[in-house]
């Protein structure tokens, strides 16, 4: 497996448009060997187009790529030892599924021996050893899914495996059964993971490393919990986590904020010259109280959502709406004003939509 290195790398797919409007602005990125990673972002954002550079079926208006130092940015597709594994299973129907995991390795003159041996592995980890003689075509989608990334899991010689929105066509109630099986595999066998997904849920069940785009831009990188616990801008507050991450707008001159005229702690100071002041916390940690305190501020129910063993509340504070997400054993506040706190660890200031870093 390699380490993938994005040096510079833009693109885009019309001669003479603004880099503005390039569907792929300039960037530098680099996927460690052996680590799996999640490109995630809206239709548009260019996660597809940066998984294309890396395959060499789009080779970039700017910039190199290279694979364990090489440059192999005008490589073509087979030149480059990747697996990719597309949003419909490619397998061969007409094969078993022996066959289908052996078809690489014959194509690269193993011998036998050495061949049953890595298939009988592979199989095994993919929970397919006991459908070996199974023609292709009779397995569900998602085991066919499966060979798709068996095959690049049987070679050795693998740069990396590119996934391309793998579980688009898998049942839902397959989907989570099919990721638990994608973590346990790729922290089996570590090879160095590409995986694109429109799926937040899926990107931060599977990968070790989650890169939120937008716009062609990469907003974020990180592990599932830093983009969850700090999201860099307003943008990753609002993409990562269900229901979205809080933002309030608060007042007052940086180290004095205010909420509804009442005192609001935060963890550190917002810069000066800064033009607009929120504070965003998950709705996780907003806390129901009943006894006042710092931090703490009268609210009243506006509405209540059920989510199963959670319920997601919707809440006015200082004119404010907020989502606070409880256990059901809980129970519902009445209609009579309530307090809510807001812990000053997880309420964290935003400068102009930028998180402010603590110095």
């Amino acid at each position: 497996m390699a380490q993938l290195d994005i040096v510079d790398v833009g693109h885009s797919y019309a001669p003479g448009v603004d880099e503005e409007r390039w569907a792929l602005k300039p960037l530098r990125l680099t996927f460690e060997a052996g680590r799996t990673y999640a490109l995630v972002g809206p239709s548009g954002c260019g996660k597809t187009t940066l998984l294309n550079i890396l395959s060499g079926l789009v080779k970039p208006s700017r910039g190199q790529v290279l694979f364990d130092g090489v440059d192999v940015t005008a490589l073509p597709t087979k030149a480059r030892n990747i697996a990719q594994v597309f949003q419909f299973p490619v397998i061969y129907q007409s094969m078993t599924v022996y066959e289908n995991l052996a078809f690489p390795l014959q194509c690269r003159r193993w011998d036998k021996a050495r061949i049953d041996a890595k298939v009988h592995e592979v199989a095994e980890a993919l929970d397919l050893d006991d459908r070996l003689k199974q023609p292709a075509r009779r397995l569900t989608a998602d085991d066919k899914q499966l060979i798709s990334l068996g095959r690049g899991l049987v070679r050795d010689d693998v740069a990396a495996v590119l996934m391309d929105e793998p579980l688009t066509v898998i049942d839902p109630q397959l989907k989570h059964s099919l990721r638990r099986r994608i973590r346990e595999i790729t922290e089996q066998f570590q090879p160095t993971v590409i995986y694109v997904t429109h799926d937040q849920y899926e990107a931060m069940s599977i990968a070790q490393e989650v890169l939120v785009m937008k716009d062609g831009r990469a907003m974020q990188q990180g592990t599932p919990e830093q983009l969850f616990e700090a999201p860099s801008s307003a943008y990753v507050g609002y993409f990562i986590g269900s229901p979205a991450m809080n933002f309030l707008a608060v007042d007052g001159p940086r180290g004095n904020l205010t909420l509804g005229g009442q005192a609001l702690a935060v963890a550190w100071d917002i810069p000066a010259g800064t033009t607009e002041v929120q504070v965003g916390i998950r709705p996780e940690y907003v806390k129901i109280v009943t006894e006042p305190g710092p931090n703490t501020f009268p609210a009243r129910l506006r509405g209540v959502r059920d989510h199963g063993p959670q319920r997601v509340f919707e809440i006015e504070v200082a004119g404010r709406l907020l989502k606070a997400k409880v256990p059901r054993e809980d129970g519902v506040p009445g209609e009579e004003a309530f307090l809510v706190h807001l812990p000053r660890a997880k309420a964290l200031p935003y400068a102009d939509g930028r998180l402010v870093l603590q110095s």
